[in-house]
C-alpha cells in the first residue's frame, strides 16, 4: 500500500476493491483453516499420527476452492470491478491487478491452510518464519516492478500483484518443505498422501460452518466498501489506507488468539476444560493490553501514521479520522478475537458465526448505511458502525463464552 499509493487515489481504490473481493477468497481460506486447525489439534491431544492425514485432506481441499476462485477472477475481472462501483478510470488500471490477484488465489490459501495446520499443532513459529519469508520478497520486488527499479520494466499497479503472489508462492514452497522434511509436530509422509473421503467429508462439515463464519465477518466489507464507493476514489483510498493499517496492527492480536485456540483445542482434546477455559481469558487479558497501547497511539498520531501512506487532500483527512474513529474500540476488538478463536478451537464453529451475523449483518452494515447516507454523517458514519459492530461482537462473545457449552463439543 505504500508503494502503490504513490501512484495515485485511483491505483489505491483498485487495491481496496479488489482486497474486498478477494475477502470471499479469504473466506474460503480462513473457514477451511478452523476446521483444519481443530481438528490437528485434537488429534495432537489425542493421536498425534492422525494430524498429518487430516492435515493432507484439508490441503487438498483449499486447492479445488482455489481452482474454482482463479477461473472465475480470471475470467471476471473487469465486471467485478464495475459491481464493486469502480469508475471507469479505475476499472482501465485495475483490471490487471484484480486479475493476477484472483488468478493466484491458491497462494492464499495454502498459505492459509498450512500454517493453520503448523498452528493448531502448536508449531507457531514455523508459521511465523513463512510469513515473515513470503511478505520479505513482496516488500523488496513491490517498489522494483512498480516502478521499474534495475532491470525490472515500470509497470505500475498491476506488477504489485506479481509480487505479491511471487512472494505467496514462495511461502507457500517453504510450507510444503517443511511439512514433509520430517521434524514438525505434524510431519507429512508418502503413506499419508492418499485422498481420504471419510476424513474430507468430516473436515468439510466442521469447515462449512467455519466458512459460513467467516464469510458472515468479511463479506460484511465488501457492503462496507460499496458504500464508501459513492462518496468517490479519494474518500475510497483514505477508507483502504486505513484499513490495511487496522489490520496490521491487529496482526499480534490474532497471534493470540490463534494461541488460545490451540490451548483450548488441545486442552480438550486431552480432557481438560478449566485448562481451556482458563487459557482463553489469559490471552485475552494480554491481548486488551497490547491492543489497547496500540490504539492509544493510534488516537494521538492518526493523522501522522496515514499521512505516511498518502498526501491526498481527501484521502488523508479521512483515513486518519477512519484510524482515529476505529482505535477507540481496541480493547474490545482484542477481547473479541480470542474468544471467537477460542469457540473455534473447541470445534464450536456455529456459535461464532451466528455472532457474526447478528452483528455484522443485521447490526454493522444496516447501521453504516443510516449513518452515512440518511443521517448525512458520510464516511465518518461507516467507521462509526465498524467500532459499533465489532464491539457488540465481543460483549456478546463473552456473555456466550460464560455460558460453557463449547466443553461439551466433539470433533
Amino acid at each position: 500500500m505504500f508503494w502503490v499509493s504513490r501512484l495515485g487515489p485511483d491505483a489505491v481504490a483498485t487495491v481496496g476493491l479488489t482486497e474486498s473481493m478477494l475477502t470471499l477468497v479469504y473466506t474460503a481460506a480462513m473457514g477451511l483453516s478452523i476446521g483444519v486447525a481443530a481438528v490437528v489439534a485434537r488429534r495432537i491431544g489425542e493421536r498425534p499420527d492422525a494430524a498429518a492425514e487430516a492435515a493432507v485432506q484439508g490441503i487438498a481441499l483449499g486447492l479445488g476452492v482455489a481452482a474454482v476462485a482463479a477461473c472465475l477472477g480470471i475470467t471476471l475481472a473487469p465486471r467485478l470491478l464495475a459491481v464493486m462501483g469502480a469508475s471507469p478510470a479505475v476499472t482501465a488500471i485495475g483490471s490487471g491487478y484484480t486479475r493476477m490477484m484472483l488468478g493466484g488465489s491458491a497462494t492464499v490459501l495454502l498459505l492459509f491452510l498450512i500454517n493453520a495446520i503448523f498452528r493448531g499443532a502448536g508449531d507457531a513459529a514455523i508459521a511465523m518464519r513463512v510469513l515473515w519469508f513470503a511478505n520479505a520478497i513482496n516488500i523488496v520486488l513491490g517498489p522494483c516492478f512498480i516502478f521499474g527499479i534495475g532491470p525490472f520494466p515500470r509497470l505500475g499497479v498491476t506488477r504489485a500483484a506479481v509480487a505479491t503472489t511471487i512472494g505467496r508462492g514462495t511461502g507457500v514452497l517453504y510450507q510444503l518443505y517443511r511439512l514433509t522434511r520430517g521434524d514438525a509436530r505434524v510431519a507429512v509422509r508418502r503413506i499419508h498422501l492418499a485422498l481420504r473421503p471419510a476424513i474430507m467429508a468430516h473436515l468439510l462439515r466442521l469447515s462449512g460452518s467455519g466458512t459460513f463464519q467467516v464469510l458472515v465477518g468479511t463479506a460484511s466489507y465488501v457492503g462496507l466498501v460499496r458504500i464508501m464507493s459513492s462518496f468517490g476514489s479519494q474518500v475510497l483510498a483514505g477508507y483502504t489506507i486505513a484499513i490495511r493499517i487496522l489490520i496490521f496492527a491487529m496482526l499480534p492480536s490474532w497471534g493470540l488468539a490463534n494461541a488460545a485456540a490451540t490451548m483450548v483445542g488441545q486442552s480438550l482434546g486431552a480432557r481438560d476444560p478449566e485448562r481451556a477455559e482458563r487459557a482463553a481469558w489469559l490471552a485475552s487479558r494480554y491481548n486488551m493490553v497490547v491492543l489497547g497501547a496500540v490504539g492509544l497511539v493510534f488516537i494521538v498520531f492518526a493523522g501522522p501514521i496515514v499521512g505516511l501512506f498518502t498526501p491526498d487532500p481527501v484521502a488523508l483527512p479521512t483515513g486518519a479520522v477512519g484510524l482515529r474513529t476505529m482505535s477507540f474500540g481496541f480493547v474490545l476488538y482484542a477481547l473479541g478475537f480470542v474468544l471467537t478463536q477460542a469457540f473455534n478451537g473447541a470445534g464450536d464453529t456455529w456459535t461464532p458465526t451466528w455472532i457474526n451475523l447478528a452483528c455484522f449483518w443485521l447490526w454493522e452494515i444496516p447501521l453504516a448505511y443510516v449513518l452515512a447516507r440518511v443521517w448525512d454523517f458520510g464516511p465518518e458514519g461507516v467507521f462509526v458502525a465498524i467500532t459499533v459492530g465489532y464491539s457488540t461482537l465481543a460483549l456478546v462473545s463473552v456473555v456466550l463464552f460464560r455460558q460453557g457449552r463449547w466443553k461439551l463439543r466433539r470433533v
